[in-house]
């Protein structure tokens, strides 16, 4: 069986590292996406059989690619990739649908592997993956109506907070300074009633704010 694969990644090297590892294969690239609004579209228009999808990516995230994704053809399996494991990256692709998480130090045997499976209806979670996923909802235990407590400038910063980038990072993307993501984090962290970020992180996720 032939696969038809939609690739999305902002680096070409990456994507030519993907293709040179499928040559050969019953895998074939048929579209190639620089970034998120572009892999949605092409999705769409192309009608791949499998996507693989990297979280990082311009104009539109790659957590939000998948979100869009799963709206528009809910029955094409998409695999996330990342250069790491950041549990809210994890457990947000989980709930909306991703059928793994490939790390981007992958084997060329994994990657055919893990895209054959979900081609042919199956997931590629592991079970570190999903332990790391459930153990961090666990400990999580999010105060009563949280959500409507927080500033609408903490609601951006949390949802910069979920796709997993730094305090300097989102300062950067919303022109506010280091210091005052810094402090919206703290009341986040306070208000909601959690320990850390990663925990905010997905409570947004498990609360559907994302």
């Amino acid at each position: 069986m032939n696969i038809r694969l939609l690739v999305a990644d902002a680096h070409a090297a990456a994507v030519a590292g993907v293709k040179s590892f499928l040559a050969g294969t019953q895998i074939e690239v048929v579209a190639e996406a620089g970034d998120g609004q572009r892999a949605v579209e092409l999705a769409i228009q192309v009608q791949p059989d499998v996507a693989l999808v990297a979280v990082r990516l311009p104009k539109l995230d790659g957590l939000s690619t998948l979100a869009r994704i799963k709206q528009a053809r809910p029955e094409m399996p998409v695999v996330m990739t990342a250069c790491h494991r950041h549990p809210a990256e994890l457990a947000q692709a989980h709930s909306l649908g991703a059928r793994g998480f490939l790390i981007k130090d992958f084997s060329p045997e994994r990657l055919v592997a893990t895209i054959c499976r979900v081609a042919e209806g199956g997931e590629t979670w592991t079970r570190e993956e999903i332990r790391r996923v459930t153990g961090v909802l666990a400990s999580a235990r999010p105060a009563a109506n949280a959500d409507f407590l927080l500033t609408r400038r903490e609601s951006d910063v949390l949802q910069h907070v979920v796709r997993g980038q730094t305090n300097r990072q989102i300062a950067d993307e919303l022109g506010i300074s280091y210091e005052t993501v810094k402090e919206h984090v703290q009341h986040i962290v306070r208000k909601i009633g959690v320990n850390d970020r990663t925990q905010a992180a997905v409570w947004a996720v498990r609360s559907g704010l994302v």
